[in-house]
């Protein structure tokens, strides 16, 4: 078996990061990648689709966002194009189209790791794979009658894709609400199953809240000093969008537009939909985080003798008058049903003790409690930007330290 002293588990943007860092302290490894570099952003993404974090935000290792645009927001051949650029700044070690099967330590205390229909070992493997494998469809969905299209976010591609009738999207995270948004600039009716997601200003005070945030040390909190702790690698993500030059999002305003709004899915049976009597409280507590951002940013002006414009207080533009909990689709018109509830990862190949007991990865900023193996490119590994191209420069340049440290 060809021995390596690291093997990389994927080759995105998180495993072509620590490859780069690699090559920079002269460390043999390779890198074995399912698909094709890019292919998640090329393949797995809608027509529309754009980044939520500003283009300045794209800071992979040692190759910063190159175009004209920092406060803009990349479109998704614009991201395929800045990982492809990436990649041939880096040029891996890398074998596409190669899948890992299988993960074990041998008696040797080796990684051995069966990719295609060769095997290899190493003394330290990094797992680069995401956590966005399996498409999160509840077991209830296939009571819905045949002639309901259903389809999950992974596979949406544009509105006409659909079937003609309205559309139910299930989810309120930033995946759901775009796709909202998608379907309603094009003349679709909408129902939105809303969930907990928080939500976030875009602009305030005459800036993009981002910015605001980066000055408030929000991207340089670690895990450990978060509030909720390694919890907050499971807490959604606040929704709004960088779509025609970024803006927010707020669900309330899309119930005026004639958006029909309904509290969390809870069952289905037949063409009957159930929902969860929740509406009111998950806008009230989305718009709670809102408020609650907008607050944080008002004290950092004015401790700092900010000259920023004031804005006036946030108002709720609308107001269920009562929180639906059933509706039938065939009566609405409803041919068609987007699920936009997330993903789960899919470590099965990997028999090793490094789980807990919800099948999620144990690990202190990447490193494991298993000798010589590590996560990286997942949320909150270290900090909020562990998950995008904020922080896995910061992530991947750490890990490689160890590595080094320990070979």
């Amino acid at each position: 078996m060809e021995h390596y002293q690291v093997i990389i588990v994927g080759g995105g943007q998180a495993g072509l990061s620590v490859s780069y860092q690699l090559q920079k302290l002269n460390i043999s490894h390779i890198v074995f990648e399912k698909k094709q570099i890019g292919n998640s952003w090329r393949v797995d993404r809608w027509d529309t689709f754009c980044l939520v974090t500003p283009n300045w935000q794209c800071r992979l290792p040692d190759f910063p966002y190159q175009g004209n645009d920092p406060k803009g927001f990349m479109l998704k051949d614009e991201i395929v194009d800045y990982i492809e650029a990436f990649a041939k700044k880096v040029n891996a070690p890398i074998k596409e189209n190669v899948s890992v099967t299988r993960v074990i330590k041998n008696k040797d205390g080796l990684f051995e790791v069966t990719a295609g229909d060769s095997k290899f070992t190493a003394e330290h493997l990094v797992i680069a794979t995401g956590g966005y494998d399996i498409p999160i469809v509840p077991d209830y969905a296939h009571s819905l009658p045949d002639h309901i299209h259903q389809v999950h976010s992974v596979d949406y591609r544009n509105p006409a894709q659909l079937p003609e009738g309205e559309v139910l999207v299930v989810g309120s995270g930033q995946s759901g609400v775009q796709l909202v948004e998608d379907l309603h600039l094009a003349g679709r009716k909408v129902h939105l199953a809303v969930g907990t997601a928080p939500r976030s200003p875009r602009m305030y005070r005459g800036r993009e809240t981002t910015e605001w945030l980066y000055d408030l040390g929000f991207y340089k909190l670690t895990v450990d000093k978060h509030p909720l702790g390694d919890e907050a690698a499971h807490k959604t993500n606040h929704y709004l969008t960088g779509r025609d030059g970024g803006h927010e999002i707020d669900l309330r305003k899309f119930a005026t537009e004639g958006v029909k709004l309904y509290g969390s899915l809870a069952n289905i049976h037949g063409t009957k939909i159930e929902f969860k009597p929740d509406l009111t409280k998950n806008l009230d507590d989305a718009d709670e985080v809102y408020v609650r951002i907008r607050s944080d940013i008002d004290a950092y002006i004015a401790e700092n003798n900010i000259d920023a414009p004031i804005e006036p207080p946030f108002k709720k533009v609308w107001q269920p008058e009562f929180d639906p909990v059933s509706i039938d689709a065939d009566a609405l018109g409803i041919k068609s049903i987007v699920w936009a509830i997330g993903f789960r990862p899919n470590y099965s190949w990997i028999e090793l003790p490094c789980f807990d007991g919800r099948g999620h990865p144990k690990y202190k900023r990447g490193v494991t409690d298993v000798e010589g193996l590590y996560f990286i490119g997942l949320p909150w590994l270290n900090t909020w930007g562990s998950g995008r191209f904020l922080g896995i420069a910061e992530d991947s340049e750490y890990l490689a330290g160890v590595i080094k440290s320990k070979l």
